[in-house]
């Protein structure tokens, strides 16, 4: 099931920044940070009251003159009105209601998306209390006063916002086609991958100012089967506006990778893999994806008996952090391999869905065991009582131990390289949950 993605939008200095943080740092959990995903997360999964979504921070860089800011902002508030679910409005409470927020709430009501209207840098609901009521004037609802730096008022916040969640998160689950989302860098050729598949050309982009739409979902059937794919590839903006594509390309992918069961990282073989891809990669991987990475433009590159296998290094070296993915080597322009590609997709599907019966595992864990000796720290030895799975999409399963801070993170990647000795689970992340349990209870 996908989850719902929540975006912050403001003008600079408003307190965008700090409100994620406070959001996602501190009174919700966020998940570990991942090798390969920008340490400058601009994302976040969150949890409250149990219902989880994705925190999505479309601050940009810090405009030069009066006419970019706005421009900016347009830019900033269309990207939310594509990607999220519900909008968060930050305001600045000290420097009152000025004519750009005004402009930018034309653009929110227009779209019809939910609006949560924060009123920030409330630190004193006695000094600054009657001067929340000026931001009904914005006619969006009610303001909600908030303190990003002191953390007040942000329960209230996530109240509002979570009341929108209810018809998101189920309008997809009904829907059981495989969705395939095609993620990567600008100009690797997405859209290319999704015209052949098509066999027709589709218009998908546009370069006018203010046509940027939504990912566009695609239907398709190959061999009986109904898939349905999310591409990410229509978003372009004039090069005149100085901004930072990479921020708003990481938002896009993260709307397209929640809706997903698989994702394709299609990649330039020309270019070669770079930093960005492993962004982007760490984006499905941080999320328990099914992953492909299909290197595109494969016919444009001069090849001789070895091209192949230092290619393929080079993509194991920079995703390292996902060496399970499955690679394929194509082309959009003379549609080598796109054939190849729906079996790899149905086989990741079919990885991803695969359960384990729980003697199997634990008969593993006991080789693995018997093998290479768990940790030990200040002479207390990790011991392991059991495993089981729990869930699928991704295959995730608990290990029942006697101290989870004697499970360190090498011997866990030990386990699952023991189950994927055994099972494969090609192109899936696989999950390990540890929990503690005292020797008297096996």
């Amino acid at each position: 099931m996908s989850k719902p993605i929540v975006a912050i939008v403001g003008r600079p200095n408003v307190g965008k920044s700090t409100l994620f943080n406070a959001l996602a740092g501190e009174t919700i959990s966020i998940v570990k940070d991942t090798p390969g995903v920008t340490r400058d997360r601009i994302y976040a999964d969150c949890t409250w009251l149990n219902m989880n979504f994705t925190l999505v921070d479309t601050g940009g860089i810090e405009p030069e003159s009066r006419d970019v800011i706005l421009a900016q902002m347009r830019e900033q508030a269309q990207i939310a009105i594509d990607t999220a679910h519900v909008i968060i409005f930050i305001v600045d409470v000290r420097q009152g209601m000025v004519d750009a927020d005004t402009k930018v709430v034309d653009m929110l009501r227009k779209a019809g998306k939910p609006v949560v209207l924060a009123v920030n840098k409330v630190d004193s609901f006695q000094k600054f209390g009657n001067d929340v009521y000026e931001f009904y004037n914005l006619g969006i609802g009610d303001p909600i006063p908030v303190s990003a730096a002191s953390r007040l008022g942000i329960g209230d916040l996530l109240d509002e916002v979570t009341k929108h969640f209810t018809l998101e998160q189920t309008e997809e689950e009904e829907d059981e086609r495989p969705r395939v989302a095609i993620v990567g860098k600008p100009n690797v050729g997405k859209s290319s991958i999704i015209n052949r598949i098509l066999g027709y050309e589709r218009v998908i982009v546009s370069d006018i100012a203010g046509t940027t739409r939504d990912a566009v979902d695609t239907q398709v059937k190959y061999n009986g089967t109904e898939y349905v794919f999310i591409d990410t590839a229509g978003l372009r903006r004039k090069s005149k506006i100085k901004e930072d594509l990479e921020r708003y390309s990481i938002i896009r992918t993260v709307s397209a990778v929640e809706r997903a069961d698989v994702v394709i990282l299609v990649i330039d073989a020309v270019e070669g893999v770079t930093e960005q891809d492993a962004k982007i990669a760490g984006i499905a991987h941080d999320r328990g994806k099914g992953i492909i990475v299909a290197v595109n433009k494969w016919d444009a590159v001069e090849k001789n008996d070895r091209t192949i296998y230092e290619y393929t290094k080079k993509i194991r070296d920079t995703l390292s952090f996902m060496p399970y993915a499955e690679l394929v080597f194509i082309s959009a322009v003379t549609g080598q391999r796109i054939g190849k590609m729906f079996e790899i997709i149905d086989m990741v599907r079919e990885n991803q869905n695969m359960r384990v019966a729980t003697g199997v595992l634990n008969e593993i864990m006991t080789q693995a065991v018997a093998m290479q000796q768990p940790p030990s720290d200040k002479g207390k030895r990790l011991k392991l009582f059991y495993m089981t799975q729990v869930a699928v999409k991704p295959p995730t399963f608990v290990v029942f131990v006697n101290d989870k801070q004697l499970m360190h993170f090498s011997y866990v990647r030990y386990l699952e390289n023991q189950i994927r000795n055994t099972f494969g689970f090609k192109g899936t992340a696989l999950k390990f949950l540890i929990r503690e349990r005292s020797g008297k209870e096996q």
